[in-house]
């Protein structure tokens, strides 16, 4: 980190005025690392201890936010610690130095475009269910489509007792034994397009999700994983912004003043 003149560092820390800070150093008041400071020294608030008549400066450390996309591989669990000793994302991600959780879930034999993150406030904004980032899956069948069912996905099925939300088909591939479909839903239930498939007959051979919003895997190989870069946070975050109020598309009734 760039060093920063000793006088703003007091006064960003919520000490004393800038003027009065320098009136300190003046003083022979200061000291960085227990010497000293003149008018004009610098120090790196991170790393060097500053100290003010004896009393040492407590500078508030900004945490690092870090937003990170993982192509999980199957065969990795969607949590940060396992007590049976099974693989987790998280070991995927351990050389970044910093712990970060997984944002929404993939089951185990699932694989796909995972977001990880220690911005605990936007993970909860994806995660919301009244958000409805749209997630897309490429999903392989062991059976031909028929039109009938493209068509029950797509207005929505019930699973767990409740309907799912339309969605979006694009069948890709429909042959004898097997078929390869784009499903883009708006919910994030547990097992959700596994369960779907399974309400109209089919049984999933494999699942890879390769977008949430305008987000995209891309060319990530299993097991890599590189920071979103900052358009892709803007996207995210206009995403957000535009997303639905409620589970069934109806504005929620709150009680109360209206925020």
């Amino acid at each position: 980190m760039e060093k920063i003149r000793i006088q703003k560092i007091i006064a960003d820390a919520g000490y004393c005025s800038r003027r009065k800070a320098e009136e300190h150093i003046s003083q022979k008041k200061v000291k960085v690392n227990g010497r000293p400071c003149s008018l004009g020294d610098k120090a790196d608030p991170r790393n060097d201890l500053i100290s003010i008549d004896g009393e040492n400066l407590y500078i508030e450390r900004k945490k690092e936010l870090v937003y990170l996309m993982l192509h999980k591989p199957r065969g990795y669990i969607t949590t940060a610690k396992d007590e049976m000793d099974r693989k987790c994302v998280t070991d995927l991600v351990e050389d970044i130095g910093i712990r970060v959780y997984p944002v929404g879930r993939l089951d185990k034999q699932s694989e796909g475009l995972l977001l990880l993150t220690n911005d605990g406030r936007f993970a909860n904004e994806i995660m919301h269910p009244s958000h409805h980032v749209t997630k897309t899956y490429r999903v392989t069948v062991r059976s031909m489509l028929t039109d009938e069912t493209v068509v029950q996905l797509s207005e929505g099925v019930e699973i767990d007792g409740r309907r799912t939300l339309p969605c979006t088909i694009t069948v890709l591939t429909n042959e004898p034994d097997r078929a390869v479909m784009l499903m883009v839903i708006r919910e994030g239930r547990n097992r959700q397009i596994r369960k779907m498939c399974e309400a109209v007959g089919l049984e999933v051979a494999r699942l890879k999700r390769t977008a949430i919003g305008p987000v995209k895997l891309g060319m990530l190989q299993p097991g890599e994983y590189r920071e979103l870069s900052p358009e892709e946070l803007r996207a995210l975050r206009a995403a957000l912004a535009k997303s639905g109020p409620s589970d069934n598309g109806a504005p929620k009734k709150t009680k109360g003043r209206r925020r």
